[in-house]
């Protein structure tokens, strides 16, 4: 290879990295022809002990969801078993080998990852992926996922592309530049056997522009005549359109059945000469055909199909007659087998259809439910817009077009899936169809950014299905109630009021079901206020905790119903809720929804005073924003800083939260920022900035959460300036809010006790100690410790101040609550008690994944477990664990379960 000295030092490196047993990813970017390939083959032939794995895109398989990972994955399938077996399941539905529920994307990249950690083992392996511009969507997903978390295991990823695949965005790059003009020189030197002419050998480098397969090319498309002295060479804008317009006439000079074998080849991703042979019998072509074909350096037919660069099958393909084309794919699909791969016949036959046949459009639609239950929601799209234009009649034509906008939608596809749902609308759309593209637009509207226009369109879409199907109605109503909860107070379109209207004008069709029994409760709340709505809301929450709710429809309304528990002070129904909504979210590996109830549940944690499993859940939430790029602003980590007292910390997460929950339209993370605000200036004693945010906090409508919890820390912090006046409206209104449980009759007493100024104060905090006594909330119980003491003190009863703030700073301390802490130790020194403060801990040694993967085993979680919460191999979770276990000084996990909390505690003051 000449020249390229700083792209092959670049691969060098890489592949030593792999041979010392860690991994790597490069990606090459660059136009047709510039030598990527070449590049990926000097790569192939490094004197290494690796197993090479290679595959090329294909446009023609572009839309066959997972076709390159099959084709990756299938020498190594025999290592699955050894795969957790929720990703042994994924990955087999994936690649078509076994049926279930579709895999989410990502569980079939952590199971990939896997595989080549395990393959890795026996001895490094070496992927190489050239065209990735014509990889499948879903495959192209998985790949970059693996290759963003190859770090402890001796694998290297190579993608060559010349296109600007965002996906492959963050991964290390190398730009493939043209060859110096010295190193094109000596190029066409070595390639030409006969003497050129200056001029022309000036005008051969000109137009090649340093592409060496536009050089070679360019170099043996000029006649004898031309390099003595002629000026023929083509002058086309690109190097890479020269060399396709080269192919391309080297292809016509070909006798007609070579140029067909040829095409053969080309609309043939797999490469499989039987295949090929059987396709090319069917058009009477026969075996004296390939002759020609390889003596023009077009294409070998052996035990694989190869064509001498990438860009002859680009060539072969588009300058086809299209009757050709057809007469090709209609071959191909007859010599596919339809047991084996009838996606691939089906694509064939539909390739091969020029007008409308309804025979192919049913296939091409019973292939985007396999697509649909293999996970690759991109194929499904691409399959149902192929249906709907072979479909002749027209409303089974948009039904079919909406059905690929749903499918669109969910590959991610906005603006398209947009489009197909104006295209759907422009058919004769039955009723509820038209409902369903509301809906459509409605959840795009959710899924971009939460807020102004989702609710208004939900509710349109609703209306749309009326009283004809309740069902898919009032199931509308409550995603619209939920939206527009969400949204709260940036809700730009439809509010809760209107959403909770509207949703009674539609009974439940028969005895309410327990998300029947949400809406309602919420609906009556919202309209009619808390005692009218509370007690349905309860049945719900009750439904939702004891009943045997399918994983389908807990995904959906968990996360509602853990708000209703929250909203009625049912602490145990909130656990309850959240807990099985992770456990939901885990086990169908949806990446989407999952963070949602991380959060939830980090959320109960705190409440309990469970700081470390918040924090690993909020670690959790974390990685899985970095797998997917997306995901809700961090909220279980502020909620952790704010109990915490780390004021610099939250701050950070303010700024990030506030950003992104404006940005999406988040309304209802606004109230959350400013309750933990609130909490977080109580606890320091800041009470002048905990009443701003408190009151930011508490102007939401009845039906938030944190409007209740935000009427709490603004009692607290307008007593203690002298506002006695506003803290007893907001003491009103907190009673209004009503709830039974021991939790909201303790917050209540503890608020009443904070406004009393004669002796019936003592009676309600120790009527406020009993009952927070009896839950799990120790923060809570902690705090009415500290106001009682704090009383006890302004009373002049010394001794008895000192019992209740040391219970109450033991609390704090054993919870790691060190903003509260501080704010103790100060009444306590009033009291006359010196107490000494905690030193600086040393877990800032630790790095954020050494730290994640360190709460995690403190948890009791093991290896294999940690690396699927983490979406990283349990090699690279031994790799961390190692560097942990030499900086904290221990030798064991119980030695790291004891040691942790120490540090988490000394790092949080």
């Amino acid at each position: 290879m000449l020249g390229r000295q700083r792209e092959r030092a670049t691969l060098g490196d890489l592949l030593e990295v792999v041979r010392a047993g860690r991994g790597g990813t490069l990606v090459l970017r660059g136009e047709a022809g510039i030598g990527k390939t070449a590049l990926l083959d000097y790569a192939a032939q490094r004197p290494t002990d690796a197993r090479i794995v290679r595959l090329s895109g294909a446009e023609s398989e572009k839309q066959l969801a997972f076709a390159a990972l099959q084709r990756l994955c299938a020498p190594m399938l025999d290592l699955s078993r050894r795969l957790p077996g929720r990703q042994r399941d994924a990955l087999g539905v994936a690649l078509g080998l076994t049926t279930g529920p579709a895999p989410d994307r990502f569980v079939v990249g952590l199971a990939v990852l896997g595989l080549l950690s395990e393959a890795s083992a026996q001895r490094p392996q070496v992927c190489l992926i050239d065209d990735a511009q014509w990889v499948d969507a879903a495959s192209l997903q998985v790949l970059a996922f693996v290759a963003r978390r190859l770090q402890a295991e001796p694998v290297a990823m190579l993608f060559a592309t010349r296109g600007g695949e965002a996906v492959l965005d963050g991964l290390p790059q190398l730009h493939v530049r043209g060859l110096r003009d010295e190193d094109a020189e000596a190029l066409l030197d070595a390639a030409m056997i006969a003497p050129v002419d200056r001029q022309v050998r000036a005008r051969i480098i000109a137009e090649a522009r340093g592409n060496p397969l536009a050089l070679l090319e360019l170099a043996r498309a000029t006649g004898p005549d031309q390099l003595a002295g002629g000026f023929a060479v083509p002058d086309l804008p690109t190097p890479a359109a020269r060399i396709e317009t080269i192919y391309a006439r080297r292809l016509a000079a070909l006798p007609a059945d070579s140029r067909l074998l040829v095409l053969i080849a080309a609309a043939e991703p797999l490469g499989d000469p039987v295949l090929v042979w059987r396709a090319a019998t069917l058009l009477g072509i026969g075996p004296e055909a390939a002759g020609a074909a390889q003596s023009a350096g077009l294409l070998a037919i052996a035990g694989h199909v190869a064509f001498r660069h990438p860009l002859v099958r680009s060539a072969v393909y588009h300058t086809a007659p299209q009757a050709d084309r057809r007469a090709v794919h209609r071959a191909l699909a007859e010599a596919t087998d339809p047991q084996r791969d009838p996606d691939r016949r089906a694509w064939h036959l539909a390739k091969a259809t020029l007008g409308p046949d309804e025979r192919v459009a049913e296939e091409l639609e019973r292939c985007a439910t396999r697509a649909r239950s293999r996970g690759g929601m991109a194929g499904a799209a691409a399959f149902l817009t192929r249906s709907a234009h072979l479909t002749i009649d027209p409303a089974r034509r948009a039904r079919r077009i909406l059905a690929a906008g749903e499918a669109t939608m969910q590959a991610g596809g906005f603006d398209a899936a947009l489009e197909l749902a104006a295209a759907a609308e422009a058919g004769p759309l039955a009723p509820d169809d038209r409902a369903r593209t509301d809906l459509l637009r409605g959840r795009i509207a959710f899924a971009r950014d939460f807020g102004s226009q989702a609710s208004a369109l939900l509710l349109r879409a609703a209306a749309g299905f009326g009283a004809a199907s309740p069902v898919p109605a009032r199931s509308t109503y409550l995603e619209a109630l939920g939206a527009a909860l969400i949204a709260g107070r940036l809700s730009g379109g439809a509010g809760l009021a209107q959403a909770a209207r509207a949703a009674l004008s539609a009974p439940p069709p028969g005895p309410p079901a327990p998300a029947d029994l949400l809406l309602d409760g919420f609906a009556r709340l919202i309209t009619a206020g808390y005692p009218a709505g509370a007690p349905i809301l309860a049945q719900a929450v009750h439904a939702f905790r004891t009943e045997l709710i399918g994983r389908e429809e807990g995904l959906r309304w968990l996360w509602l119903a853990g708000h209703a528990a929250g909203l009625l002070w049912d602490f145990d129904s909130w656990e309850v809720i959240s807990e099985r909504f992770v456990g939901y979210g885990r086990e169908a590996g949806m990446l989407a929804i999952l963070p949602v109830a991380l959060s939830t549940r980090a959320g109960a944690h705190l409440f309990a005073g469970e700081f470390a499993k918040a924090a690993a859940l909020a670690d959790e939430q974390a990685a899985i924003a970095e797998v997917t790029g997306s995901g809700i602003a961090p909220y279980g980590a502020l909620g952790e800083a704010a109990f915490r007292g780390q004021v610099d910390r939250a701050a950070a997460l303010t700024d990030a939260g506030t950003k992104d929950a404006l940005d999406r339209g988040e309304g209802v993370g606004l109230s959350f920022i400013q309750w933990a605000t609130a909490l977080l200036h109580n606890g320091t004693g800041e009470y002048g900035q905990a009443l701003a945010a408190a009151r930011d906090a508490a102007r939401d409508e009845p039906a938030q959460r944190f409007r209740n919890w935000g009427l709490a820390e603004l009692i607290e912090a307008a007593s203690r300036v002298g506002e006695t006046d506003e803290a007893a409206s907001a003491l009103e209104r907190l009673a209004a809010a009503g709830g039974t449980s021991d939790w909201a009759l303790g917050i209540r007493a503890r608020c009443r006790a904070l406004l009393t100024a004669d002796d019936r104060a003592e009676d309600l905090y120790r009527e406020a100690m009993d009952r927070l006594g009896r839950t799990r909330l120790r923060p809570d119980l902690a705090r009415a410790h500290l106001q009682y003491g704090e009383w006890l003190r302004r009373q002049r009863r010394q001794s008895d101040a000192r019992g209740q703030l040391q219970r109450a700073l033991d609390l704090f301390t054993q919870t790691g609550m060190a903003g509260f802490a501080q704010r103790t130790r100060t009444e306590l020194a009033a009291t006359g008690v010196r107490t000494r403060r905690p030193g600086p801990g040393t877990q800032g040694d630790l790095t954020a994944q050494e730290l994640r993967i360190c709460r995690l085993v403190a948890q009791g979680e093991t290896n294999n477990e940690i690396a699927t919460r983490l979406f990283i191999s349990p090699r690279t979770v031994e790799y961390h664990l190692h560097k942990a276990f030499h900086k904290l000084g221990v030798t064991s996990r119980t030695q790291l379960a004891r040691r942790l909390p120490e540090h988490e505690d000394k790092n949080s003051t």
